[in-house]
């Protein structure tokens, strides 16, 4: 079954636009607490119960309402968290034994986007089987269960507390932070109120940039996906490091203190390096968008390294399939299985922090091995419903790109899977290179687009 709502991280789109209006909303809840009761062995009278939070995007409210009547139509009991990242989401839907997690969030879109996206029980994704049963209840009409069997909501009072602690369980109990100084970006978004009492009440000094939402103000210039800010906080304050997260706190940027920003992969490699001095980890996933010179760093630390497509929920479906605990993309997302069933952006950081305590090093220092591949991204606006695939001179252009590379390097195009774009890479040795190689390849997508 063809997928129509659902992308790789939920349905996300243009707030007033289908899928994301109030009405979409509603008949998503009804099908989805649907779906959860025919896959719950419940006594009678017992209710299957979710948790639902958000980021701080203005839009929330509306969405958070209309999914709330549509779980209570279907006969399922709604816990109401607030703004909270996604990742406390799936931890919350664990903890208190709920039959799900629900997160009204566009992560590092502008705030014109939402989404919803589902945690299962476990705190994982929703498998796709779950997910096209969700879409099929959406084409048969919506009904209501009788008053005495309709849902009931709640708020919870102590969650940002819970998740707080459950955080700072990840770093050792031996280590602390003190006498660091940590400029903190949360992006305008649902980590503004959580992460600084995480780094604080670990001993850090904060400098926090990007915690004053004010419903439409997430991610602008601010956060993960715009790293020059947090680099000009730590420049101008002193810090010792900076950590960027995105807006609903899913992925990490950091800075050192000299102003150098560190992705995702680097990050990752931090992560890897210090576990596999106690021989903690078998393997690292990462994705078709991963550096060569990440995969070349582990493979001279004797780690195996694994490609998934790009996406969250598919290296975590890999590091499943192979065993292993560290995964992440070089957007920032980061999966440490053995802390969280999820990508957490304060996690993460958490895991770099103490890494660099044990070995008492700085990023810098902990990279210094860790030699990257010119890499040039660029991402064409395409129609949807584009067969680029089937593009003759898109194939050609590959080609011939290849045939430059010569081996010593790599060409990817891959749409996204939230926005209406065609992202084409290039990577190889010479940075001039790579860039013109990549420019050519846009410009040929941009001209069979238009002729499509």
């Amino acid at each position: 079954m063809s997928r129509r709502y659902f992308g790789t991280d939920g349905v996300r789109g243009c707030v007033g636009e289908p899928p994301i209006t109030p009405d979409f909303c509603l008949r998503l809840g009804y099908a989805a607490g649907k779906t959860l009761i025919a896959d719950q062995r419940l006594r009678p009278g017992e209710h299957p119960a979710v948790i639902i939070g958000k980021d701080t995007r203005i839009s929330g409210y509306m969405l958070e309402s209309t999914l709330e009547a549509g779980f209570s139509a279907a006969g399922v009991d709604v816990y109401l968290a607030g703004p909270l990242p996604t990742p406390a989401i799936a931890y919350l839907t664990r903890a208190l034994r709920l039959q799900a997690g629900v997160v009204i969030s566009a992560s590092h879109n502008p705030f014109q986007d939402n989404g919803i996206k589902f945690f299962s029980a476990r705190g994982t994704k929703l498998p796709d089987s779950v997910e096209q049963e969700i879409e099929s209840r959406l084409e048969q009409p919506m009904g209501c269960e009788s008053s005495a069997s309709l849902g009931k909501a709640q708020r919870i009072d102590d969650a940002r507390g819970r998740y707080v602690e459950f955080c700072k369980s990840s770093f050792p109990n031996e280590l602390d932070l003190r006498g660091l100084k940590i400029a903190l970006d949360c992006a305008n978004g649902a980590a503004y109120m959580v992460a600084p009492k995480v780094f604080h009440e670990l001993g850090a000094e904060i400098v926090l940039v990007g915690a004053e939402p004010n419903g439409t103000n997430i991610n602008e210039g601010v956060g993960a996906t715009s790293p020059q800010c947090i680099r000009q906080a730590v420049l101008d304050s002193g810090a010792d490091l900076g950590i960027a997260l995105d807006g609903d706190g899913d992925r990490i940027v950091m800075v050192d203190s000299d102003g150098e920003i560190y992705d995702g992969d680097k990050l990752l490699y931090v992560i890897a390096k210090t576990a596999s001095l106690s021989g903690r980890v078998g393997g690292v996933v990462g994705t078709l968008m991963s550096n060569l010179g990440l995969e070349h760093a582990l493979q001279r630390l004797g780690l195996d390294f694994a490609r998934a497509k790009v996406g969250d929920r598919y290296v975590l479906e890999l590091m499943h399939e192979k065993g292993w605990t560290l995964g992440g993309e070089n957007s920032g997302h980061i999966i440490c299985l053995d802390k969280h069933s999820t990508g957490d952006g304060i996690i993460a950081g958490l895991q770099v922090l103490a890494a660099l305590r044990q070995c008492n090093v700085t990023l810098g220092e902990m990279c210094a091995d860790l030699v990257f591949y010119p890499q040039k991204l660029v991402n064409v606006p395409i129609k949807a419903g584009f067969e680029w695939s089937s593009s003759e001179s898109i194939a050609a252009a590959v080609s011939a790109a290849n045939l430059e590379l010569d081996g010593a390097g790599r060409v990817l195009l891959r749409p996204s899977g939230t926005e209406p774009l065609l992202r084409v890479m290039v990577e190889g040795e010479g940075e001039e290179r790579v860039s013109r190689i990549a420019r050519m390849l846009a410009d040929v997508v941009r001209s069979a687009a238009a002729s499509a």
